[in-house]
């Protein structure tokens, strides 16, 4: 088992600044910071986690505030986070907020009354509750959607990735092309719509609020916007669909309306589903990177609580198209 000996060295720091940069401690200078915890990662260094405890008056203990538990995107970013926690002696306690706001607000009161290290959040709605954390000055990392407060940031460029499977529709042949989002106001919904009718434009198409429907990102929400939408006269051809919960929703609307996936109807999902590969003809996706989304805000999230002082951050990272049998006829 590595020591804080094997830790300092491969750092190349003395054992004394390994100490303070583990412990959190503001006068380590954040780039030697940044080594030492790259260093115990790499090596396993597993701390005293009581000793270091009452040391701190914390706990080594990070919240994970996500969603949907159910959703596979986010139970990707779970494992990034976890990953990076665990190697440098941090438990992670996982918290689904179910996209309720009242939900969240009750695990960041828990969070603080716990004294946990720091909070990773995937904020609700439009006004998420981190009034308390950033009052409290909790290190705060937020994950797929931003935040107004003062905060670290990992997101994704959806608006691009939308507006690249659309256009990957339109160059398949199909005309009528409709967008299932999420709820109004959540930043992520609102970009790929907004991707959606940037391909649009840019193909001289117009932008038809008739094929554009918003619903829960969840399954049943999607299977009615899906149903109405394609019961039309002048139906869709084509979907654009925000995640892999409310894919599940369209392909039993198609099932139900009696439609081929790609021959009837083409579809792009965002969200690499396990099951994606496996329906027939398989699902085309906008794969994001979620596990790098957690390993990214784990490892700012350490940054922060080794010195509060560091500028804020915001990381955009990009999804690739994986494009299928479903959005080809």
């Amino acid at each position: 088992m590595a020591t804080i000996n094997d830790v300092a060295a491969k750092a190349g720091v003395s054992t004394a600044t390994a100490s303070r940069a583990l412990n959190g401690k503001s006068t380590v200078d954040p780039a030697l910071a940044a080594r030492v915890l790259s260093a115990a990662a790499e090596l396993g260094y597993q701390p005293n986690g009581p000793a270091r405890n009452l040391r701190r008056q914390e706990t080594a203990v990070l919240a994970l505030i996500i969603s949907d538990v159910e959703n596979p995107f986010f139970t990707s970013i779970a494992r990034g986070v976890e990953d990076v926690a665990q190697a440098v002696g941090y438990s992670v306690v996982l918290c689904n907020s179910d996209e309720n706001p009242e939900k969240e607000r009750r695990y960041i009161d828990v969070a603080i009354q716990e004294r946990v290290a720091g909070v990773v959040l995937s904020p609700t709605g439009t006004a998420p509750n981190v009034d308390l954390l950033t009052a409290r000055r909790t290190p705060l990392v937020a994950v797929d959607r931003p935040l107004p407060a003062a905060a670290d940031m990992v997101l994704v460029d959806t608006r691009s990735a939308a507006k690249q499977a659309t256009t990957h529709l339109i160059s398949q042949g199909y005309d009528r092309i409709g967008c299932i989002t999420g709820p109004a106001g959540i930043q992520t919904a609102d970009d790929r719509l907004a991707g959606y009718k940037d391909a649009l434009r840019a193909s001289k198409r117009r932008t038809s609020a008739r094929f554009a429907r918003r619903a829960e990102f969840r399954a049943d929400g999607a299977f009615e916007a899906a149903i109405d939408l394609l019961s039309q006269p002048d139906r869709p051809d084509a979907l654009l669909v925000a995640n892999s919960a409310m894919a599940v929703g369209v392909l039993e609307a198609l099932s139900k309306l009696d439609l081929r996936l790609g021959a009837d109807v083409g579809v792009v999902a965002f969200d690499d589903a396990p099951w994606a590969s496996l329906v027939d003809p398989p699902l085309s996706v906008v794969s994001q990177p979620a596990y790098d989304i957690g390993k990214v805000a784990a490892q700012l999230l350490m940054a922060r609580i080794a010195d509060s002082s560091l500028p804020y951050t915001t990381t955009t990272l990009n999804a690739t198209l994986i494009t299928r049998g479903s959005s080809t006829r």
